[in-house]
């Protein structure tokens, strides 16, 4: 909760303490859900989590049309969705966030990855860009004070980039 906290400071009520902990709540819940720490020096120094997309999500309402048909049709083998991806800002430009992210989606048997990113996030975007993302279209979350987010999409199967010369292995939680 403290990196969530620290990574999102000043981002209004949508980004609140108590909003995260009862979203982080519900998705904890979810078949398959899975996280992935990075630590150094024995502190966190970043996080990624998600889960596989029940038959009965929620996660497509508010998206903007037209999508292809059957785009949010979802069986909970189809589509992971990759919730949240933090990094403290000490450590950021240093490789923690792809190697999470890659360690995160390495053996998922899911078809297809999704996630959601602000517009305006350009360090964000540039990056799942380099890792395969793709834009679809964008999505407002029914949720109170819930902001405009691209819904960014990439088969599962893609390529991996080379992670050789990392000297902390991520952890996995599940």
């Amino acid at each position: 909760m403290d990196l969530y906290l620290e990574v999102y400071a000043g981002g209004g009520e949508f980004y609140s303490e108590d909003r995260y902990r009862r979203q982080l709540d519900l998705h904890m819940q979810r078949a398959g859900w899975e996280l992935v720490t990075a630590t150094v020096g024995g502190a966190l120094a970043g996080y990624i989590y998600g889960f596989p997309l029940p038959s009965q999500t929620r996660w497509w309402e508010g998206i903007h049309e037209p999508v292809p048909p059957g785009f949010t049709d979802e069986d909970g083998k189809r589509t992971f969705a990759l919730s949240e991806l933090l990094v403290h800002p000490a450590w950021r430009r240093r490789g923690i966030a792809a190697v999470l992210h890659d360690e995160l989606l390495a053996n998922r048997t899911e078809a297809r990855a999704t996630l959601l990113v602000r517009p305006a996030n350009a360090a964000a975007q540039s990056a799942y860009r380099s890792w395969g993302w793709t834009k679809v279209t964008r999505l407002q979350p029914t949720w109170e004070a819930a902001p405009m987010f691209d819904v960014l999409l990439r088969p599962i199967g893609a390529p991996a980039r080379l992670t050789e010369g990392r000297t902390n292995s991520p952890r996995h939680t599940r």
